[in-house]
């Protein structure tokens, strides 16, 4: 039976202005990067599903979307761009010096229910540093995660960062008296904490041998101490402290994380956590086999939420449609006053073309008025009039509505430079 075919659930559809708005952000991700020295790398869509469970074990293939190809493959649309990043690395290290100051953004697919701030489909930004152990390099994390939020247009009103490490917990095992393989149970308890009812919480905490009680106390009481020092200090160093806040109850969910986790929070608490990650020193060697040992930490940040965020915080809300309004315009709109003038005002067009404007102009026959409200939607910050009169030509500044006559010889210098090359956006 026939009928209207939409999309699958969870996957978007990105109209011109959806396009707008992803393309701002990646910008911005994209800018913050470049300026931490970090370069562009991409990893295929289409993994071994190996890899996945090597990372995370059979539990994921329930928020896989895999399947068998026409050669027998057991192969995964990817769910995250760590695992390959982590074979890439593997497979070429010694081909890079250390440390690795890598960046991507791709797109990712997850087999979960749709929900706000969730999607099937998604683009992320994930930035890593790899081979290199020191806390400078978490630091330098947190610090591009910040200035990236700034750079969106938040203020420290906005957002938090949480910061915790998974060492400390260790420590409270131990003191417990808990048995060092309880830990990843533990952790996944602790991640969860915040989203569970208590009684819910202290009766699984209570079948490992703790207590909540334990746990607040430990949250309660934690201190800055050798976990959080070297960091704070160089976070301080940077004018960012205020930004910073130690939180143990944050753990992440994934068990590969071994010591720094942090997340970039909306401080609304009305989202889920906008960005988060952390260093997980072990990874390249799992998915190496032993292979290929090597420190690393990261984090990423995905467009569902952060887009939200966007447009429910008034003033980077306002960013956002400044800077779309400015990226969207045309440099100059032609208006061709007789068709006899059609071929002359072609040569223009590919004249300002070529020099970088953003040109708009009538493909079929129309009225001139009718051209002059084009331009206006087009948002255009010129208007080209050619007719009868050329190689005479008249500009009129579509804002002042101020007009100039020319020669076309002169056409460039009469122009100017394209406006979005000017304003830089």
């Amino acid at each position: 039976m026939g009928g209207k075919i939409q999309s699958l659930p969870g996957f978007r559809d990105f109209y011109p202005e959806d396009c707008a708005v992803r393309n701002y952000v990646f910008s911005h991700w994209r800018a913050v990067a470049h300026r931490y020295g970090f370069v562009e790398y991409e990893g295929p869509v289409l993994e071994p599903t190996e890899l996945y469970k090597k990372k995370s074990g059979d539990e994921i293939l329930g928020q896989l979307f895999h399947f068998a190809d026409r050669g027998e493959r057991q192969v995964a649309l990817r769910p995250e761009l760590t695992p390959s990043l982590a074979r890439m690395a593997s497979a070429r290290g010694r081909d890079y010096k250390k440390p690795l100051r890598w960046f991507g953004i791709g797109q990712f697919f997850r087999y979960e229910k749709p929900q706000k701030g969730r999607t099937r489909e998604f683009y992320q930004f994930n930035v890593d540093i790899l081979g290199e152990p020191s806390r400078a390099a978490d630091a330098e994390l947190i610090a591009l995660s910040i200035d990236l939020m700034r750079d969106l247009g938040f203020t420290a009103d906005d957002f938090t960062i949480r910061l915790s490490d998974r060492d400390a917990w260790i420590v409270f095992l131990e003191e417990q008296g808990l048995p060092a393989d309880s830990a990843p149970a533990f952790l996944g308890i602790i991640d969860k904490m915040e989203r569970e009812k208590p009684q819910a919480t202290a009766a699984k905490l209570a079948t490992l041998g703790t207590s909540r009680e334990a746990v607040d106390a430990f949250i309660a009481a934690a201190e800055i101490g050798d976990h959080f020092t070297p960091l704070l200090d160089d976070l301080a160093a940077r004018g960012m402290a205020d930004f910073v806040k130690v939180d143990l109850s944050v753990v992440r969910g994934l068990a590969y994380y071994t010591g720094t986790v942090f997340e970039v929070f909306d401080k609304g608490k009305g989202m889920r956590a906008v960005a988060g990650g952390g260093r997980y020193d072990k990874l390249c060697g799992l998915i190496s086999d032993g292979a290929a040992e090597m420190p690393a930490c990261g984090f990423a940040m995905g467009d569902v939420v952060i887009s939200d965020l966007i447009k429910e915080t008034p003033h980077a809300a306002a960013q956002l449609a400044t800077q779309l309004a400015t990226a969207g315009a045309t440099d100059v709109y032609v208006v061709i006053a007789d068709e006899v003038s059609r071929p002359a005002a072609l040569a223009a067009i590919q004249t300002l073309r070529t020099a970088g404007h953003r040109v708009g102009y009538p493909l079929a026959a129309t009225k001139v008025g009718k051209q002059f409200a084009a331009a206006e939607n087009q948002r255009a910050r010129l208007a080209l009039i050619i007719g009868a009169e050329h190689p005479a030509i008249t500009i009129k500044d579509l804002a002042t509505r101020e007009q100039q006559e020319g020669n076309i010889a002169d056409l460039l210098t009469l122009v100017g430079a394209p406006s979005h090359l000017k304003l830089n956006t």
